[in-house]
């Protein structure tokens, strides 16, 4: 095969579509504005610290050694990665605290200490969750899906009505817990994709079956070695990757993708186009001169961003005995919380803090007796014209104290390191849809449940990947979604005769 594909992001969408073209026999161009790939999953570091700036836990690693046998390799080769137990430790303001573990007896144990009454649910309820997961499998996790049909033509008639199309993630554990606490844990995954329990559909009550059955992970040395590990097979594969490279417009030709124009006025020509950058930012740059590209934008509108989120990444010179790995310090309303942020549009005034210290499980990310904090709360998306400088100090302050309070005594006169990132940041460097951390929110009434389709419907060959796109954001979704769109082109454009790339194009 001599066609080729061209691909606008090395996020890891960009990268395991790539691998995966490769692997199929396309010659392979990555175009990628930043100075390395990787996208949200990133870098940074001072003072003898190293952060993850992205995700910073890792589920379903079964994703990613996928993609390295469709190449051939075992990722074993490439990566360490290693268990973290508990997954998650917990803290709520009355000082209660619950440590979320893949060691049944002891998650039993845990919660007997809030409710020996919803304890006595538990297994019913993972049973529960773990049968959502078995049906994703057949189709969420297996293909690219655009739509409810689809999604019918993988499940029998009583499946989908077992996967409770029209009950929330919420609605489930209500019915299985009575205890606030216990409740706001297990919604609280949902997070995993930036979307609200009260939206999202119970399906994705599966978040807790992929975090106890399946647990959560670390790779050693840090999370960007996974973006190292895929730049590396892509390089043994044969293929380009460009860095510090900016597509400025995707070319056509009638209604196909003929290449990308880049900003030193260069074309790639390309028998296929596949786009990281999220689709309605998309159409709205990269096609903004094509006929109906500002229409499309318009009507993917009822696929909304998820959260954005307030980054804080801060270089302490102590150690806090009490935290684990990972970290939630939760509100005092989560219902609140979450109407402000997903219904009003408001920051949270009481939001959950996510903390994560991988010096907890690899030495090499803090000097000796000290730690490296990955301080995260979510917000709501940008909107337009919104410019998180004049408020970031009093988020930031509100911040701290809630951490202060809630046992990170001292906090302020520890740090020695900080680096922050905002909404803004966030869309300017990744241009993220309203500076989106997950990519498109998971709604059942707006949108089913369902992402924006991988295939354009402007563009014969131009494909979408990433958290906009099926199956959604997170390392392992966004992973996947580069291999099920790569699974969608084999479907659709292997058939076609090839284009003549000589042709003028415009």
């Amino acid at each position: 095969m001599n066609k080729k594909a061209v691909i606008i992001g090395g996020g890891l969408g960009g990268l395991s579509a790539a691998i995966r073209l490769r692997s199929d026999g396309y010659h392979v161009t990555v175009v990628e504005k930043g100075e390395r790939v990787g996208g949200k999953l990133n870098m940074r570091g001072g003072l003898g610290y190293t952060f993850d700036t992205g995700p910073s836990i890792l589920t379903m690693p079964w994703v990613l050694e996928k993609l390295f046998k469709s190449a051939g390799r075992n990722l074993s080769d490439y990566l360490i990665i290693k268990r973290i137990e508990p997954g998650w430790r917990t803290f709520y303001e009355d000082g209660t605290t619950i440590d979320l573990t893949s060691d049944l007896p002891v998650m039993l144990e845990e919660l007997k200490k809030v409710s020996e009454e919803d304890a006595n649910e538990f297994f019913d309820y993972l049973q529960y969750c773990s049968k959502m997961y078995e049906y994703s499998m057949k189709s969420f996790y297996s293909k690219s899906l655009s739509g409810l049909n689809d999604l019918r033509s993988l499940h029998s008639v009583k499946e989908l009505l077992m996967m409770e199309p029209l009950k929330s993630m919420d609605g489930v554990t209500r019915k299985h817990f009575k205890n606030k606490k216990i409740r706001q844990l297990f919604n609280f995954l949902i997070m995993y994709i930036g979307s609200s329990p009260y939206h999202a559909p119970a399906v994705l009550s599966q978040l807790t079956h992929v975090q106890l059955g399946l647990g959560v992970y670390y790779v050693e040395g840090g999370m960007y070695n996974i973006a190292l590990a895929m730049n590396k097979l892509l390089h043994e594969l044969g293929a380009d990757i460009l860095l510090n490279t900016k597509a400025e417009r995707i070319v056509t030709e009638g209604s196909r993708a003929a290449g990308v124009e880049l900003a030193d006025g260069r074309i790639l020509h390309a028998d296929i186009v596949v786009s990281n950058l999220e689709a309605i930012p998309a159409y709205n740059t990269l096609l903004k001169d094509k006929a109906g590209s500002s229409q499309k934008a318009s009507d993917l509108q009822k696929y909304e961003p998820t959260v954005s989120g307030l980054v804080m990444l801060l270089g302490v010179d102590r150690t806090y005995e009490n935290l684990a790995h990972h970290n939630f310090f939760f509100s005092e309303d989560p219902e609140k919380e979450f109407h402000q942020i997903f219904n009003e549009g408001k920051l949270a005034d009481d939001p959950t803090v996510y903390v994560g210290i991988s010096a907890k499980s690899d030495p090499t990310q803090a000097p000796s007796g000290k730690e490296n904090l990955f301080v995260l709360t979510h917000v709501p998306p940008l909107k337009e014209g919104e410019n998180w400088e004049f408020r970031k100090e009093t988020y930031r302050a509100q911040i701290l104290d809630k951490l202060e309070r809630m046992g990170m005594t001292g906090l302020r006169e520890h740090i020695e390191f900080e680096y922050t990132f905002t909404p803004n940041d966030l869309q300017s460097l990744y241009g993220a849809n309203g500076g989106s951390i997950y990519g498109v929110a998971t709604d059942r009434k707006k949108n089913g449940g369902f992402k924006i389709p991988s295939k354009s419907t402007l563009l014969e060959n131009l494909y979408f990947v990433g958290g906009s796109t099926h199956p959604g954001g997170g390392v392992p979704m966004v992973t996947l979604s580069g291999q099920l769109t790569a699974d969608l082109i084999a479907e659709h454009e292997d058939k076609k005769p090839q284009i003549n790339q000589d042709k003028e194009i415009s």
